[in-house]
Formats: structure tokens, sequence, C-alpha cells
């Protein structure tokens, strides 16, 4: 079901239960002041009648209406008010010569009562009083109906142009509804012309203040999805770009191989170049893959408390058997044990690139002190250093020094850079003093 059918099918149902209970509220009322306004009439009339002279002789009953008045005799109702006066015993004295010629007496009653007419069965509203002598009885009744009818006509009169109305206020609300939407009706229009590719932020135009955090958070969901199709271009580019060298290193090796086939010495060596470039490649697509995790937006719902100095101890462990190949040896120093929110993979993948391009870079014999403090870890080296402007592009996506001898992707900085970022640290690479780089992350 459509918001504005909804809407329509909700004003309807609220409009006639409020039209409903308005006028069970009015109708009653309503009721309750017009037998409070009677009660009081017939009360002043029957303390009217008890001031006549009723020893005066008179007559039984006084002239009918029609009697009186046979045309413009206006608007009346004869229910509308009746009396009777009886003496002490029950004899009839005077009446108003229509309905109260069938009052019933009652000898015992007193103030309001309800009845009946004499041979009738409508009911009735009776008030008795007794003369101050006690000699006589006046009673003054009202039919219920009347009372009934003069409030529903009140009412009526009331809630009627409410109901008339009452369509008329829904065409209104219902055309104001449907006016309010067409801002949600033109979005749904551009987002289906829109292109599976474009991630340029959607205009509406004006919208109301409601539906403005819809389009802000549809802009920011094209936004995140445009960098997302933008790093998946770049690493698809990246990694054909990057995989020709090593794949047609290997072909040539291969080659060789089925070349050198009555040269033992060659093909060993072709065999052991082939080895050397599945290494290499195999670790460049491990970089890369890396590389697209640590740029993954979602990376962050994976994070928990992660204790860096167990983390640092556990990748020293890893890195050993490479130091020990390579002449390094490794130093961890903890001057506190802080534990953070993190990515535990991705962290201990920054870690691993470090130790490993500290290890890579410095000369045999030297070491490689990693310190931990409460807001920072800093590597350090005894390698040969960078200038200014060489430092100035480290972490750049595949850029390596020039004149550098050692294998490498020129990755490793570019996902530590990446992996600190997703975490909100600081990276900074020095000279340290007596030769060597500083790599520091600070959060």
């Amino acid at each position: 079901m459509s918001l504005f059918l909804r809407l329509g099918v909700g004003f309807v149902l609220l409009l006639g239960l409020c039209w409903g209970s308005a006028s069970l509220s009015a109708w009653f009322q309503t009721r309750d002041t017009i037998n409070e306004l009677f009660d009081t009439q017939q009360l002043l009339f029957a303390k009217r009648l008890i001031t006549l002279d009723l020893t005066a002789p008179e007559r039984a009953a006084l002239p009918k209406n029609k009697a009186l008045l046979r045309h413009h005799r206006g608007d009346q109702d004869d229910d509308a008010l009746a009396f009777a006066i009886f003496t002490r015993d029950g004899r009839p004295v005077l009446n108003d010569g229509e309905n109260g010629r069938r009052l019933p007496f009652d000898a015992e009653a007193q103030g309001f009562h309800d009845g009946q007419l004499t041979d009738d069965d409508d009911a009735w509203r009776f008030v008795w009083l007794t003369t101050p002598d006690g000699q006589h009885r006046i009673v003054v009744g009202q039919e219920w109906e009347y009372r009934d009818d003069m409030a529903q006509a009140l009412v009526q009169s009331s809630i009627l142009p409410w109901l008339i109305a009452l369509p008329l206020m829904l065409l209104l609300l219902l055309g104001l509804v449907w006016r309010e939407l067409r801002p949600l009706k033109r979005i749904t229009q551009l987002l289906a012309q829109r292109a599976p590719d474009d991630d340029a932020p959607l205009n509406a135009g004006r919208v109301p203040q409601e539906v403005k955090p819809l389009t802000e958070a549809l802009n920011g969901l094209f936004s995140r999805i445009g960098a997302m199709v933008q790093r998946e271009r770049r690493f698809t580019a990246d990694a054909a770009h990057e995989l020709r060298s090593p794949l047609a290193a290997l072909r040539v090796q291969s080659e060789v191989v089925q070349l050198a086939a009555d040269d033992a010495a060659m093909r060993q060596h072709a065999l052991q170049q082939l080895d050397a470039g599945i290494q290499r490649a195999t670790r460049l697509v491990d970089q890369l893959l890396a590389l697209s995790r640590a740029e993954a937006d979602d990376a962050r719902g994976a994070f928990q408390p992660v204790d860096l100095q167990r983390l640092l101890q556990t990748a020293l462990a890893e890195q050993l058997p490479h130091a020990d190949r390579a002449g390094v040896a490794l130093r961890l120093e903890s001057r506190a044990e802080p534990v953070i929110q993190g990515h535990p993979l991705l962290l201990s993948l920054l870690v691993r690139n470090l130790l490993d391009n500290a290890i890579r870079y410095t000369p045999e014999g030297s070491e490689v002190r990693i310190v931990l403090e409460s807001r920072s870890i800093c590597v350090e080296d005894n390698g040969k250093g960078l200038s200014e402007a060489e430092m100035q592009r480290l972490g750049e996506r595949f850029w390596r020094p020039p004149g550098q001898e050692k294998s490498g992707s020129g990755l490793g900085l570019s996902i530590v850079r990446n992996v600190a970022q997703l975490h909100g640290m600081r990276l900074s690479f020095s000279q340290r003093q007596g030769g060597g780089l500083l790599v520091a992350l600070r959060w």
C-alpha cells in the first residue's frame, strides 16, 4: 500500500473518530444543559402557581390554545409544559386545558420525579410542590421526548456544518499531502534515471526539511560507492600493471628452462630465478590484497580492543627468522602497555610491513629497535637514511627510492599509511640521530 493511500485512509479514520467523539460529547453536554434549563423552568413555573389565590372560585381548566387563537398561534408544542392543581384529597382545581387534564395525582410526591400521563406510555418529567397551607398540590410536567428533540436539534445545528465540511477538509488534506510528497516522487524519478556509475550528488531541488536527511544520506552513499568503485578500479589497474613484469619474467625463465635441456647449470640457475620470481609475484599479490583490505571502509566494523604490546611481541617472533637471515637484531622496548580499539589483522599487517621494511634496508650486523609508549610506536633502523625530498614521497603507491638493490613492490609503506589512517594514527618519517630512518605512529 502506498504512503499516499495509507495517509488517506488514516485521515478518513482520524476525522471520523474525532467527529464521532465530538458529536457524542456535544450530545451529552447539550442534553445535560437542556435538562438543567427545563428543570429550572418547571420549578419556577410551579413556584409561580403557588402564589395564585386558589380559594377563589375558578374554572377547573384553562381554555385550549386552539380556542383562544385559531390562527397565527406560532410554533407550539403541547408537550412543552403542562400543569395541574389538586386539593389535598386529589380533587382537580385547575389545569392548562391540554395535557394537564391527564396529569396523575400523587399525594406523597415532592420535588422531581419521572412518570407517565394517564392512558399514555410516554415518559414525563414531573415536579411536585405543596402550597404553604398544605391544602393544595401543584404538579408541572414536561415530556422527556420534547427535551431530547430539543437537544438533538441543537447538536445537529452545531455538528451538521462540520459534517458537510468534512469531505472538503479531507480533499484539501489529501491535496496537501500529494503536493508535499512530490519531492519524493521527483527523487524516485531521478534515481530511476540515474546511471549505475554516476556518483554525482543528487540534486532534488527544494525539498522539505524532513526529506533533506534522506537526500544527504543518499549523497553520502553515492560518494562511498564512488570511492569504492575508484578503489576497485585503481586496484585492478595497479594489479594489472605490476603483475605484468613479474609474469613476463616468469615466462622468460620458463623458456630458459626449456632451452637449457642439456645444460644442467643453466637449467638450475633458471629454476632458481623462476622460484625467486614466483616468490616476488606471490608477495606482490599478497601486498595488493592487503592494500585493498586496508582501504576498505567496512573494516571499522571489526574493531575490537587490541593489546599493542602482545601484538608487537608476536610480530617480532614472526620476523626473527627473516632478521636472522639478514644478520639484523630486533629489540623491543615497552614503556607502556596500551590497549586501543582497532582491527587486529590490519594492525599486525602494519607492524609486519614496518619490520620487514626496516630489516630489508638495514645493513648486516645492525639493529632494529621498536619503542612502545602509551600514545606512540616508533621503529628505528641503521640504514643509509633518505633525503628530505625522498622522505616526502615515502608511502606513495609503487614508489621506491632510486638506487635500491633490494627487491620490493613499493607497497609496504602504502599499506602502513592506509592502516594508520584507518585507525586515526599520524604517520611520520624522520632521520634517526646517528643515521637511519625513524618511523613514528602517534594517536
